[in-house]
């Protein structure tokens, strides 16, 4: 009405009067073209919440979170990361050699993103395991150190093809060396990481023996004294700290980093490991799963070392392996016999990637690479390709000369009329 008073009533007016009504319903007819403004950047928007964490990024397959591994490598079999609430189980390799390194990996990519660490063992103290975490490769020495570490091992590019089999030639080759350090860092090993780092990162730890006390009351339940006190403390400490959301006053989110070693060995009171049909065979499993509980209802991503090499009924590691996400198996050559086989004198064992966490679907991705090897070096653990060389050892290439001859001296003497042993037979 007051639109068409402005206008007036003469049937000149009639342009304003359908301008007017235009522009009353102009909120029904937006344009598709509009002007990029400052609200065209959601400070709320969930992209935004997901980038604002350090040390995190979204997957670009599925949106979830993910954090790295320490181990860049591991990383890209893994889909680009370790997803944010879930579990990385690592079988122990026989003399817990390299398992332990993933477990220092893990922790060591915690604190140089400033994320907390919470770290739970029944062998060591927590605090002697941060004092050995390897130091970080920066972005100035993380290429010049790396060159270093594999010049004597790199085969000239020349020699490539003349040394492996030609059916590796077309695959896609591995990243063993520095891409990025933006999501992911390299590591030194035979330096330890800067005591100021270790200082300002905060950290909580969980030493099973000093958990123990002397009156112990044992009360009717299915899961053993060190998981009990073991699920308390991460629960107390996703809560007090909120990791969980329930703290809306935190201003700034963070990431919680919990490493568990040994888990299933008997310095935790578990008897899986002693006898095929124990009394708590269910406890390491209700375990597992009240964890992964906590972990997908709050910021927090979890690895575990387990030896299951150990475990001997094979029914609670197909269970174990169902209860968690992820799964990486290490190999160690060391007492085998392909410590001293020329086939694997450039490794140091195999890994295989078991499972891959099904996340926002109903089946989990399977790794199209089966054929997997990790190198020890001087600073560097590396995981490569396992290329097989055509010829193991001169010896092969001579026998196999030897056959042809053979055979032709065998036909000669059977024949009597052609080749006489020298040649082979001409058909």
């Amino acid at each position: 009405m007051a639109a068409a008073a402005t206008c007036g009533t003469s049937a000149g007016n009639k342009g304003c009067t359908a301008a007017a009504a235009a522009a009353a319903g102009g909120k029904n007819n937006v344009t598709s073209f509009q002007r990029k403004g400052p609200r065209a950047s959601v400070p709320d928007s969930g992209c935004a919440r997901l980038v604002s964490i350090a040390g995190t990024r979204p997957s670009v397959r599925n949106g979830q979170l993910l954090v790295s591994t320490g181990l860049p490598a591991l990383d890209q079999l893994l889909g680009g990361g370790l997803a944010v609430g879930t579990v990385l189980l690592i079988e122990e390799d026989k003399y817990n050699i390299y398992s332990s390194l993933l477990f220092k990996y893990f922790l060591a990519e915690g604190v140089i993103n400033g994320h907390t660490l919470l770290v739970a063992s029944a062998k060591e103290d927590p605090a002697d395991i941060l004092q050995e975490l390897p130091a970080p490769l920066l972005d100035d020495n993380c290429k010049k150190d790396f060159d270093e570490d594999v010049g004597n091992h790199k085969t000239p590019e020349s020699n490539i093809k003349m040394k492996i089999a030609w059916r590796y030639q077309l695959l896609p080759k591995m990243e063993p060396g520095p891409v990025s350090s933006r999501f992911g860092h390299y590591y030194d090993l035979s330096k330890r990481m800067p005591q100021e780092l270790i200082e300002t990162s905060k950290w909580h730890g969980f030493f099973f023996p000093e958990k123990l006390s002397p009156t112990l009351n044992i009360e009717p339940c299915s899961l053993t004294h060190g998981y009990i006190k073991l699920l308390q403390f991460i629960q107390n400490v996703i809560y007090e700290e909120g990791f969980d959301g329930s703290n809306p006053q935190k201003k700034q989110k963070n990431i919680l980093r919990i490493g568990i070693q040994n888990l299933g060995s008997p310095l935790w009171g578990d008897d899986i490991c002693c006898t095929e049909n124990c009394d708590n065979s269910h406890s390491l499993t209700k375990f597992l799963y009240v964890l992964r509980g906590l972990l997908r209802t709050s910021l927090s991503a979890c690895i575990i070392t387990m030896p299951t090499h150990l475990i001997q009924n094979k029914a609670i590691i197909a269970r174990v392996t169902n209860l968690s996400d992820t799964v990486v198996g290490l190999e160690s050559f060391i007492g085998s016999e392909r410590e001293t086989n020329p086939l694997y004198k450039d490794y140091h064992g195999l890994i295989h990637i078991r499972q891959i966490p099904r996340l926002n679907n109903l089946i989990y991705d399977v790794s199209d690479v089966k054929d997997l090897a990790f190198k020890l070096k001087r600073k560097l653990f590396t995981i490569e390709r396992l290329h097989l060389p055509p010829d193991l050892s001169d010896t092969v290439s001579r026998s196999s000369k030897q056959i042809p001859a053979a055979s032709s001296r065998l036909l000669g003497q059977e024949c009597g009329v052609m080749a006489g042993g020298r040649k082979h037979l001409d058909f």
